[in-house]
């Protein structure tokens, strides 16, 4: 089946194209790339006004199947990426049994297989069980067909053992994600420590416990000459301290996600649990070093950190609260809203941190619209503004902290290898 698209301003930073063209999709894939393009396609899809973009590629998300499928599926989670103008995802390893044998893997590929409706990637775990003890077998995982591992969730504390994990990565050519987060400083902390814990009464989680642990893993990196990419960057430090690594040579990249760029530590003020994240939402001088941190080029790329529970575990007490948010369907109009409407970052700048970036530091050939890739297409309404309703999400869990936001930005089409797989009502 043949899709054209025509007039839509085509971003795609891979090519340096930013312009009003038109692109024909025949199969799977993207055949041309021009203004003018006859029109004899089986489905024209009329573009004029909106942005078409490479599919997002998400590299954080939490999908819980198997284990917890109360809160999320591969099913649901794909739909709502799909809502939200991802193609791609990776997903994160703490299921239930944790992603950390070769037996497990399969398992969640032949659950993809059958379910999924975009290409899910996955992320095993460093650590059998994540509980930081012992390796995995990373050699037979990447056999496996495994994209990268990470104990998401929680740090390595043993930096012998973290070691001894990243050379063995380097040698079978495979990503270390690092949750960087000394346990030791952040404790039982629930919410960024400072004045709005002191005025809870909540134990605070320290900054401190986030760029030590980022400081020892890139020294870490650096001493096994392996590349490492710091996964949530949520405070002023970890950036600092990443960009100074980065002229050394280091080989570290990062990313950051929609609510550490948009939300402060005062959100937690009424006790919203849908606020309650980890690592916390921090300070305005984090937020602004965040967003310095992407204009200028430290981080790297913008993941969701999609992280679905059940209302029974966000309507409790803010301290026996679950950490985490959804996000997949909210992190473009979140980006939108916050970087390219201030004037942060140009959309070329954005696709690259949400498609091209994360594509290739997982070196995947995705996030380009270039003639021969599989055609995974956003196409966006970016002024368009809608109100972010509970009841709307696709996921089967709710708990979002931008519920009652208005946000700019739409997603009317999604394409994922040739056919519509979304399509605004």
């Amino acid at each position: 089946m043949k899709i054209l698209i025509k007039n839509g301003r085509v971003i795609d930073p891979a090519n340096k194209i930013d312009e009003i063209l038109d692109i024909l999709v025949d199969g799977e894939r993207i055949t041309k790339v021009a203004k003018d393009i006859p029109g004899n396609a089986d489905q024209t899809i009329d573009a004029a006004g909106k942005i078409v973009m490479p599919g997002i590629v998400d590299m954080h998300v939490h999908l819980r199947e198997p284990g917890r499928e109360d809160k999320e599926t591969v099913g649901s989670g794909t739909r709502a990426a799909v809502k939200g103008g991802v193609t791609s995802v990776l997903a994160m390893p703490n299921t239930l049994p944790a992603m950390d044998s070769v037996d497990t893997v399969e398992k969640l590929k032949d659950i993809i297989q059958k379910t999924a409706h975009v290409d899910v990637y996955i992320c095993a775990a460093i650590t059998k069980g994540r509980l930081g003890k012992e390796l995995t077998d990373i050699a037979g995982l990447k056999k496996a067909g495994v994209t990268a591992i990470s104990d998401d969730g929680g740090s390595v504390g043993s930096g012998e053992l973290f070691l001894e994990a990243m050379k063995k990565a380097k040698a079978n050519n495979i990503l270390v994600l690092c949750h960087s987060e000394d346990k030791s400083l952040s404790r039982n902390g629930v919410v960024n420590l400072g004045y709005t814990s002191t005025r809870l009464g909540l134990m605070g989680i320290s900054r401190e416990s986030e760029y030590k642990c980022v400081a020892r893993d890139i020294d870490l990196a650096a001493k096994a000459k392996t590349a490492i990419h710091i996964t949530h960057v949520s405070c002023r430090e970890s950036v600092e301290i990443i960009a100074q690594a980065k002229k050394k040579g280091i080989a570290v990249t990062c990313d950051t996600a929609p609510h550490y760029l948009s939300l402060t530590e005062e959100e937690v003020l009424d006790y919203d649990t849908n606020m309650k994240i980890n690592p916390p939402l921090r300070g305005k001088e984090d937020v602004a070093a965040i967003k310095e941190g992407l204009k200028n080029g430290t981080i790297d790329a913008i993941a969701s950190d999609h992280a679905p529970h059940t209302d029974n575990e966000k309507d409790v007490e803010f301290e026996r609260a679950e950490f985490g948010a959804i996000g997949l369907e909210t992190e473009l109009a979140v980006n939108i809203t916050e970087l390219i409407v201030p004037g942060l970052l140009t959309w070329a700048d954005l696709v690259k941190k949400i498609s091209f970036n994360p594509a290739r530091i997982l070196g995947l050939n995705k996030g380009t619209l270039s003639v021969g890739a599989e055609a995974d297409i956003a196409i966006v309404s970016p002024d368009d503004e809608w109100a972010v309703r509970k009841d709307d999400f696709c996921s089967k869990s709710k708990n979002s902290p931008f519920i009652g936001r208005r946000l700019k930005g739409v997603v009317v089409t999604t394409i994922y290898k040739g056919k519509v797989v979304y399509k605004k009502e």
